[in-house]
């Protein structure tokens, strides 16, 4: 299959990019697409779509304070979007500005601290790297200083109650400066029924980058090349797999970047490799998957590299039909909004 970008895009009105999340976390709705079938359900009755012996994968990262605003030397304003933290010194970054700083310049960020830029990274050169020009923690300064990274479609600045609901519940491992959004609709009291009814639960940790919004700048979609990402697979979670797979269960990721993390550590029967890895893997109609059999997701922006996915995952034809439904149901779009469940596409099996 030949696809360019456009093929990729759907009308959206604005009015259902969701801009709060729901009152209550399991309170969102959920659309089941099995095929050309799609049904309008509740994100509540997720449980009864499940059994004894599947397995829901998680991805436990936690969103740090990336979004710093300050300015150059020359007094022109910057803002700095963290996008990965490499060491307790270093950091790569996006930067608005009116000019892109220049390499060895400096940068006074929050009023606090001070940092240097020394170089250009990323495939294209997007990113920025930074080091710090004083003594001090990019951790600790992020967390003191950053202020919480909400995606560019969210119009209102982070508040009190987005630090609470833009984390899962289940958030551990900082690092992301993006939330695993599929993630955001289970609570504690969701976890504790479906573990009780015999669902299993693992985790992998992937840190999603800010690079998760950056707009394709091909036609063709084999031109494209993805942003890297750390992410790591414990052996609990490749033992679960595992077993899941003897036993006959199904492997169900909750969210995009665990189905990326899953399929990047994938060997050929199923199962996964432990330990840590970078991954820029895109996975586009045609791709074959190997371990993963269902995805719990929200929708994607349009002409996205996350839309091909849940494309090759389920059905090109189906997510088609499966969106144009959701917009006229008047679902609530991307990171705050509505879920989907959807079955994988026999044809990619």
């Amino acid at each position: 299959m030949s696809l360019t970008v456009d093929d990729f895009d759907f009308p959206l009105p604005p009015e259902l990019i969701a801009q709060h999340p729901a009152a209550e976390r399991a309170g969102s709705r959920l659309l089941h697409v099995c095929g050309a079938q799609h049904v309008d359900r509740r994100f509540a009755d997720l449980p009864t779509q499940l059994k004894a012996g599947d397995l829901l994968v998680f991805n436990d990262t936690r969103v740090i304070k990336a979004r710093f605003f300050g300015v150059k030397e020359s007094g022109g304003k910057v803002e700095i979007m963290l996008e990965r933290i490499v060491d307790a010194t270093h950091a790569i970054c996006q930067i608005r500005a009116s000019k892109a700083p220049k390499q060895g310049g400096k940068l006074i960020l929050a009023d606090a601290f001070t940092v240097t830029m020394t170089g250009r990274a990323g495939a294209d050169g997007d990113f920025f790297m930074l080091e710090l020009a004083e003594a001090g923690d990019f951790w600790e300064l992020a967390e003191q200083y950053g202020k919480l990274p909400l995606p560019p479609y969210i119009e209102h600045p982070a508040e009190g109650a987005d630090e609470t609901r833009y984390q899962t519940v289940y958030a551990r491992q900082p690092g992301a400066v993006a939330a695993p959004t599929a993630g955001l609709h289970f609570d504690e009291a969701m976890l504790a029924s479906l573990n009780a009814m015999g669902v299993a639960t693992a985790f992998l940790t992937l840190h999603v980058g800010a690079g998760t919004y950056r707009p394709m700048r091909v036609e063709k979609i084999a031109d494209h090349r993805m942003h890297s990402e750390r992410f790591e697979i414990p052996q609990a979670t490749a033992d679960a797999i595992a077993a899941t797979r003897a036993a006959g269960g199904r492997v169900i990721a909750v969210g995009t970047t665990s189905l990326r993390a899953l399929e990047s550590a994938g060997n050929p029967d199923g199962t996964v490799r432990i330990g840590g890895a970078e991954t820029d893997i895109f996975i586009t109609p045609g791709y074959r998957f190997k371990v993963v059999d269902r995805l719990i997701t929200n929708f994607h922006l349009p002409k996205s590299t996350l839309l091909m996915l849940v494309s090759a995952f389920a059905g090109y034809d189906n997510i088609c039909a499966a969106y144009a439904h959701a917009v006229a149901e008047r679902y609530r779009f991307f990171s705050y909004g509505d879920a989907m469940l959807l079955e994988r596409a026999a044809d990619a099996a």
